[in-house]
């Protein structure tokens, strides 16, 4: 088990390398560069970028910013926003909760659903719950977030009123039930991709359990069919659905990004494309360094979960 472990683990310090590596280029090589937004200040003259490029160190050959950079980093500097002087960290941090609020809610709803539904079209096969739910979750992966965001705030908040059309919650309004009010359209409308993945994974992997020889001889044994599901089918369908849950989280953030915009839910999706808006770089790449260290960890422990509930997994 420590050999699996120090093996995924190397593994995600190197993806986690690369990201890094990539990610400071990218940023580094656009038109313009980190001091593309003071050079739209009308008053900045060339002696004044020339002055805050030597200040802020970006006068250096790249390599040497980036060692600097990734040396701070692992101390625990991020970094000052371009934007109002305040550290990288600080200003996530503002953030986060309300992106792990919404990706929690989400996932939680997709997993309950999505199981519930790819469970129930394997056991009643070619029926026509299975037929509706194929078509279902091919039309919610061929369609946008951002669309059935939209449609979700036209029919729901302007029409019918039911729901708030954005924000975290209502200003001068902090109670709990104000909160969930207005979570429930953008965690629904997040999760309905993840519904339609989960439903489909899930029905594969019931199949393929029921196929399996355990399940014919407890059947055989007199077992009811409910408790044949419960007890052997489901369990055993799960497993690969503790790997999706990890591969997953990737979608899952990209998707808080879109409907973060749409609903200007205040989380780190809403920051990242106000940071690029605004060529605040340092918290760019704080954004996608924390994004990727929550990804890596996800997959990590996925991994972690697979080998304990499976031991075949860690001895291959």
């Amino acid at each position: 088990m420590r050999g699996f472990l120090l093996n995924r683990l190397s593994q995600s310090l190197i993806l986690l390398l690369i990201v890094s590596v990539i990610g400071f280029l990218v940023l580094n090589l656009l038109p313009g560069g980190p001091l593309a937004q003071f050079g739209l200040d009308p008053g900045m003259t060339q002696d004044d970028l020339e002055r805050l490029k030597e200040q802020l160190g970006l006068n250096r050959p790249l390599l040497v910013q980036y060692f600097d950079w990734a040396w701070r980093l692992l101390q625990g500097d991020w970094g000052h926003s371009f934007r109002d002087g305040a550290p990288v960290l600080v200003v996530i941090g503002r953030h986060v909760p309300a992106t792990l609020l919404l990706m929690g809610t989400s996932t939680a709803i997709a997993i309950a659903i999505g199981t519930w539904i790819g469970i129930r079209g394997a056991t009643h096969r070619y029926s026509l719950f299975d037929h509706m739910a194929t078509i279902g979750a091919m039309v919610a992966l061929s369609i946008p977030t951002f669309w059935f965001g939209l449609v979700g705030i036209y029919i729901f908040s302007l029409q019918l009123g039911w729901l708030p059309a954005g924000n975290m919650y209502t200003i001068g309004d902090g109670s709990i039930l104000n909160y969930l009010h207005h979570l429930i359209l953008p965690s629904i409308v997040l999760s309905l991709v993840h519904v339609a993945i989960w439903s489909r994974y899930m029905r594969t992997a019931t199949l393929d359990a029921i196929s399996q020889d355990f399940v014919k001889t407890a059947r055989a044994k007199g077992l009811s069919e409910r408790r044949v599901i419960m007890k052997h089918v489901v369990g055993n369908a799960l497993l690969p659905m503790i790997t999706l849950a990890g591969v997953q989280l990737p979608s899952i953030l990209t998707g808080a990004l879109v409907t973060e915009t749409v609903f200007t839910w205040p989380g780190m999706g809403r920051l990242f494309l106000d940071s690029l808006g605004y060529s605040d770089y340092p918290v760019v790449m704080g954004l996608l360094m924390f994004s990727a260290i929550l990804v890596i960890l996800g997959n990590l422990i996925a991994d972690i979960a697979v080998a304990i509930v499976d031991p075949r997994i860690r001895l291959g």
